[in-house]
């Protein structure tokens, strides 16, 4: 068995007890923590559009906040008031002063979107980013003041109990639909239990800024056409138009989808009608079609209008098609010719066998990234070369695989009809149809199945490479990580020096866990790494995102009980299993997992994963049961995770599995800078 070597330290007699005891109030404390920050992520996201794009930047602010909180436990004996008052005004400040897509504008907002209205980036960002911290602070000092009244592990095992919590309860609310007012309920009351209000200035401190943050949620979640997927705000709009009733939706205050009759889109945009003439099957025999992306339902009423016998449409938002079911002049979900299915676009084509004269990729622009860890956006892995790969080898002799988008950008779509060209191994239809890049890429499964209206000229000289798997970043044009984000980060880790110093004192003082910093940038790495990872061998869904989040944590989870109650081996061979499970992560081909059948890609992808998150989170509980400052030494490994979502964003020059690599190299500098005393620890 393990010997922990902290005894608890007692609470001061002259300090007035907490009605919960030190265990469940841990657990509420990281509870709320953690389900602050997944709200904070997804609120601000839906309000703000810049943040569609950079969810990172607010889970940056979050681990520095609660990095912080640690750090401040025991330089100050009052407690974190400023927390839901600071929460307040961030609600408001979004609030009244969002940021959405100017419709009317034609310039690009980072890859793809259009001009905003609302506070520019360079004031917005920075506003959330600082106040984000100064918010999770206070939950995280609260949990940090649990843990010198109980041993370093245990201690840490009840602040993963109650993160397990948080994320179980907000992937609830989620399955549910539950609206921001809800979030907000549960965070206020978050607040009451753990701070314990014992006077009525206390009480009025924390009741002002409760009512304000749910009467402004309230405001919003009762707004006309709101409604909460698990990942958009959905806001929609009826109007006419030429006579013609048609259903606005935006998503995150951009505008996202309409709901038209299929003849009128047929008539006004030239782009949803030309597959159907570049693909040679649709004009003899269209009988089994596949839509992914299909929304609201106007491409599958279109395949209908065509003669499709059966359509497979493929949605990832279930309200989007839940308004397409309820609103759609045509009424397309209910034919009985279409089967939904809501899901991932490449996950579906990589379980199904089912083989299809028509492919369409109709418009998956999903606007949203995967989660707050990683640059991935829903529909990245729809577009890389696998991908299309994929797309061939479902399609039925003499079948034809389509995509259409408003691209915006003439080296987007040279480089899409590239990666149809490498995938299919002939030059692709190429059709520009109208104003804002609508383009039209069609290629058959062999030549004689498509019916170019002219031969493409091939790409232009300085057009990016197809995207792959492990850097499929469609948008990204280069192979530099963009100056925007580099200056945004580069004034983050300026920031985040000076809130140290100012709250933390002297750098030379966090000096004896400079190990820990370093475990904490390679675990962020290699949960960033596992969340991708997984996103492409079973899809990008809110469902499996959870999943794999709650999985981690299990997995640090039992690291902990395996060192609490067993005696494991010493830190040089621990160090070693990291290696071996680093080693074995970069030597398997994800196409070698995806070729695997369901049932024995979970395990095996499970393995692969977890086995040096596990091992690295033995190593950090061996190491941390052994500190003198327990809140400085897990302050020191929370702001390491911040400066792993910083290194993340090298995957966007090196791919995701080059974060191997530099895990690699940060449990290297962890293991030299090893104290000697904690090398022999068992």
């Amino acid at each position: 068995m393990t010997v922990q070597k902290e005894a608890p330290t007692r609470q001061d007699d002259n300090e007035p007890r907490h009605w919960l005891s030190v265990r469940p109030r841990l657990v509420v404390a990281s509870g709320l923590m953690l389900f602050l920050e997944l709200s904070l992520i997804r609120w601000t996201g839906s309000n703000v559009v810049h943040l569609s794009y950079f969810t990172n930047f607010v889970l940056l602010g979050s681990f520095l906040g609660i990095g912080l909180g640690f750090l401040r436990v025991g330089r100050t004996k009052r407690q974190p008031y400023y927390s839901p008052v600071l929460l307040a005004v961030l609600v408001l400040v979004v609030s009244f002063f969002p940021v959405q897509v100017n419709r009317e504008a034609s310039g690009i907002l980072y890859f793809t979107s259009l001009e905003t209205t609302g506070p520019p980036a360079w004031l917005i960002l920075p506003v959330i980013f600082v106040v984000v911290a100064l918010v999770l602070m206070g939950p995280a000092e609260l949990v940090g003041q649990c843990f010198p009244e109980l041993p370093r592990l245990e201690a840490y095992r009840w602040d993963l109990v109650g993160s397990l919590c948080g994320i179980g309860l907000f992937t609830l609310l989620s399955f549910l639909s539950a609206p921001p007012l809800a979030w907000g309920l549960v965070v206020a009351i978050g607040y009451f239990v753990v701070l314990r209000p014992r006077t009525i200035l206390t009480g009025v401190a924390l009741a002002v800024p409760a009512l304000l943050v749910i009467g402004a949620l309230a405001l919003e979640t009762f707004s006309a056409g709101a409604l909460w997927s698990p990942y958009y705000k959905v806001t929609t709009k009826a109007f006419q138009t030429q006579g013609v009733d048609v259903l606005d939706i935006q998503v995150n205050g951009i505008p996202h989808q309409q709901a038209i009759p299929a003849a009128k889109r047929l008539e006004w945009e030239a782009q949803y009608g030309m597959p159907y003439q570049r693909a040679v099957s649709a004009s003899k025999s269209l009988d089994d079609v596949l839509i992914v992306g299909a929304g609201s339902g106007t491409d599958v009423a279109i395949s209908l209008l065509k003669g499709a016998k059966r359509v497979d449409a493929v949605e990832i938002d279930p309200k989007l098609r839940q308004l397409g079911g309820e609103f759609h002049p045509d009424k397309p979900y209910s034919d009985p010719r279409v089967t939904t299915h809501i899901n991932d676009g490449r996950a579906f084509l990589e379980r199904t066998d089912k083989k299809y004269d028509l492919i369409l990729f109709a418009l998956p622009d999903s606007l949203t990234l995967v989660s707050g860890a990683s640059s991935l956006r829903l529909e990245s892995y729809l577009f890389t070369e696998q991908a299309m790969q994929a797309a061939k080898e479902h399609l039925k002799p003499g079948g034809a695989f389509s995509m259409y988008n408003y691209y915006r950008e003439n080296w987007l779509i040279d480089r899409l009809a590239l990666t149809a060209e490498a995938a299919f191994g002939h030059k692709p239809c190429v059709d520009m149809t109208g104003w804002g890049g609508q383009a039209v890429i069609t290629a058959g499964l062999t030549t004689a199945d498509q019916a170019c209206g002219g031969e493409w000229a091939g790409a232009a000289a300085n057009t990016p490479p197809p995207t792959s798997d492990d850097r499929p970043f469609l948008y990204l044009s280069t192979s530099s990580v963009p100056s925007l984000y580099l200056i945004a980060l580069a004034l983050i880790l300026l920031f985040s020096l000076l809130a140290v110093r100012v709250v933390a004192g002297p750098f030379r003082q966090m000096r004896p866990y400079a190990d820990l910093f370093l475990l904490g940038v390679g675990f962020m790495l290699l949960e960033t790494k596992s969340i991708t990872g997984f996103a492409l061998l079973f899809g990008t869904t809110w469902v499996v995102n959870a999943i794999v989040f709650a999985g981690v944590l299990v997995a640090v989870l039992a690291a902990v009980e395996v060192t609490r109650r067993f005696r494991t081996p010493s830190m040089p061979v621990m160090y070693g299993v990291i290696a071996v499970g680093l080693v074995i992560g970069w030597l398997v081909p994800n196409s070698w997992l995806l070729s695997m059948p369901l049932a024995l890609r979970i395990p095996v992808a499970v393995v692969i994963a977890f086995l040096p998150i596990f091992a690295a989170n033995v190593v950090f509980a061996k190491r941390f049961s052994d500190t003198s400052d327990g809140t400085t030494a897990f302050g020191a490994n929370l702001l390491g995770a911040m400066v792993g979502g910083c290194l993340e964003y090298a995957a966007l020059v090196f791919g995701y599995n080059a974060l191997l690599i530099v895990a690699g190299l940060l449990y290297l500098g962890a293991f030299v800078l090893l104290p000697r005393t904690s090398r022999a620890l068992a």
